[in-house]
């Protein structure tokens, strides 16, 4: 008898993992994901090298670039090297604060990556977002008026070094999905985009299946991440209780990619963190194909 409980357990270990296993029909493809937030956030601290030996060893083929403790004088040396090894860098997070950012005049830093995007022969798209203490003392005809003309002097700086533009959902009145797709309205130019994140859409669980729908006609991109309603922030796919449906409801909008995983955890090596989201993937895509010949 104990016998038989073994071999049974064995044989549903095996079928997990064989189920588990990517294949051609997966709809989510693994070695297609980009990696995001993983710089700064990697308690190995790798060097560029040693991200990008990592990425290859791990099968991705292209990454987010976020500049990480502010020291931006890798930059150009990064993706060099990434492209040199065949790997893409397809986006670079641009934040802007009140305090240093303002129409005619960015901080340093952030005219430092301009200035570096202009050098390289790579083009990534700028992923922007705003402090929100760009709108503390507005109304919100005030707020939208105030992000417009921002957004319309940083896609002069985007098309001046060659880059695409995509809106970015971080905290407060600029993560709110409501307010910018009212902004890309306003803006009223198809080649200014949404980026998607599942680690900033908490709030928005229960109005998920309406702003799928909302947000589809923009999203250029959609950082995946487990979510519970109540937290934590930053959790695995597969590990929360709504990233799976919130998947669903995308696709059936007709969003099929491209899609990130996250990294975002200080503490932890940044390897086996992306390890755990891709083993969230495989799950929801052996669901998904169950589900399909079902």
């Amino acid at each position: 008898m104990k016998y038989r409980f073994r071999l049974t357990t064995s044989f549903l270990l095996l079928a997990f993992l064989f189920a588990c296993k990517p294949n051609t029909n997966d709809l989510i493809k693994v070695h297609e994901v980009a990696p995001w937030c993983i710089i700064d956030f990697d308690s190995l601290d790798r060097t560029p090298q040693q991200r990008i030996a990592m990425l290859k060893q791990m099968g991705f083929t292209k990454y987010g670039y976020n500049k990480g403790k502010g020291d931006l004088s890798k930059m150009k040396a990064e993706f060099n090297l990434a492209k040199e090894n065949n790997i893409e860098i397809i986006s670079v997070f641009l934040w802007l604060n009140a305090e240093r950012d303002s129409i005619d005049q960015l901080s340093p830093m952030n005219q430092e990556i301009l200035n570096n995007l202009a050098e390289l022969d790579s083009k990534p798209t700028i992923w922007l977002s705003f402090s929100d203490n760009f709108f503390k003392e507005l109304n919100q005809k005030q707020s939208i008026a105030l992000s417009v003309e921002m957004i319309k002097y940083i896609k002069i700086k985007a098309d001046e070094v060659g880059c695409r533009l995509a809106l970015y959902n971080h905290h407060g009145w600029f993560g709110n999905p409501y307010n910018q797709v009212e902004i890309l309205k306003k803006l009223n130019q198809d080649s200014i985009t949404m980026v998607y994140n599942f680690h900033h859409a908490h709030e928005y669980v229960d109005e998920f299946p309406e702003i799928a729908k909302m947000i589809k006609p923009y999203l250029s991109h959609v950082n995946l991440n487990g979510v519970n309603k109540d937290g934590p922030q930053i959790l695995a796919i597969g590990q929360g209780n709504h990233e799976f449906e919130m998947i669903r409801q995308l696709l059936d909008e007709g969003y099929h990619g491209p899609w990130g995983v996250l990294g975002h955890i200080k503490t932890e090596d940044v390897q086996k963190v992306l390890q755990r989201n891709i083993e969230g993937l495989n799950l929801f895509n052996s669901r998904y194909n169950l589900d399909a010949r079902n």
